[in-house]
């Protein structure tokens, strides 16, 4: 069987047609392939966050957000941090072992946190994704021991953490609270989000 000849005419439009629809097709699918990149809220969202710490005074805590998440930034009294050690008997994982919420090594010590005087801390309760209160006062009160040395407190569940954000024995949250990755700018800036200088 021959094959019908194509004249020259009819073959530059069958080109000419097939090139005008792939280009139509490309321009079609580069809006829609478009949509998988991240949008700017979104990279806006996994961003570091700086956070000026100059004016914290000790006993005093500055809440900012990172990843959608409330971040804490506690300057300790000297106080606040003698008693942490005294703790250690009542800590679920006094040390910071458990790997659920892994702690970095840097904040791998009593304090939980680089410069013993400031504590960084994910303010999201280890067991629901609750958020606690800061109960810096000591003494008894409501829902807290007679013997309360100043932590977090949890009011949905009744979960209790220490001033490094360690959860005291027998309670809900299975964790201590998450220290995320952080680093110092500088004596006043901190930087969440970021532990490596690039």
């Amino acid at each position: 069987m021959s094959e019908t000849p194509v004249d020259s005419s009819k073959r530059t439009w069958i080109i000419t047609s097939a090139c005008a629809g792939a280009v139509g097709g490309v321009a079609a699918a580069v809006p829609f392939v478009s949509t998988f990149q991240p949008s700017e809220k979104a990279k806006a969202a996994g961003a570091a966050v700086e956070v000026d710490i100059s004016t914290l005074q000790p006993g005093e805590m500055k809440t900012v957000e990172w990843r959608g998440k409330p971040v804490w930034v506690v300057r300790r009294t000297q106080q606040q941090l003698d008693e942490l050690k005294a703790l250690d008997s009542q800590m679920a994982d006094p040390d910071s072992h458990r790997t659920a919420f892994p702690t970095p090594e840097y904040a791998k010590n009593e304090w939980r946190s680089i410069k013993p005087e400031y504590l960084v801390l994910v303010g999201i309760c280890t067991h629901l994704g609750c958020s606690p209160t800061s109960k810096f006062a000591t003494g008894a009160q409501p829902s807290l021991p007679d013997d309360w040395k100043g932590g977090f407190f949890c009011p949905c569940h009744g979960s209790t953490f220490d001033m490094a954000g360690r959860v005291f024995k027998n309670k809900p949250a299975p964790d201590n609270l998450e220290v995320p990755p952080h680093m110092y700018l500088s004596d006043t800036k901190l930087l969440i989000g970021e532990d490596k200088k690039a």
